[in-house]
């Protein structure tokens, strides 16, 4: 019988809605999308999508890290942007994090994201 866990960490931003950071079933985390607050007060970064995305990808690795996998376990990921004029800068950043077997992805501009933040990370890891 299969089971799912319900993972959070103080190491990253606390949910600010009805879900989880994450949720391991069997071998599968599901990470939920991270937008870049600082986890330890709770406050954006609004420097710029450059400075934003490295804290997303900081703290996607800390609720990965709290669920004992890293950026190599990951086999899907989901970008969204709020604008695709930002798709050069996101994308060398999240090079810098995937550096090897990079997962699947996509990336999507959407009209509007929450708090009004330029970008949103969700991935899936897999381990055996």
């Amino acid at each position: 019988m299969s089971q799912k866990e319900i993972l959070n960490t103080e190491n990253a931003p606390a949910a600010i809605g009805p879900y989880n950071q994450a949720i391991k079933a069997e071998n599968t985390l599901y990470v939920s999308g991270q937008i870049p607050l600082i986890p330890e007060t709770m406050e954006l970064i609004t420097s710029g999508v450059a400075d934003e995305t490295h804290q997303v990808l900081k703290n996607v690795e800390a609720i990965l890290k709290n669920a004992g996998y890293g950026f190599e376990d990951v086999v899907k990921a989901s970008i969204f942007l709020s604008d695709m004029g930002d798709f050069a800068t996101v994308n060398e950043i999240y090079a810098q994090y995937f550096n090897t077997a990079q997962p699947a992805r996509e990336c999507v501009a959407v009209k509007t994201l929450p708090k009004n933040v330029n970008v949103e990370i969700s991935v899936i890891a897999w381990k055996k």
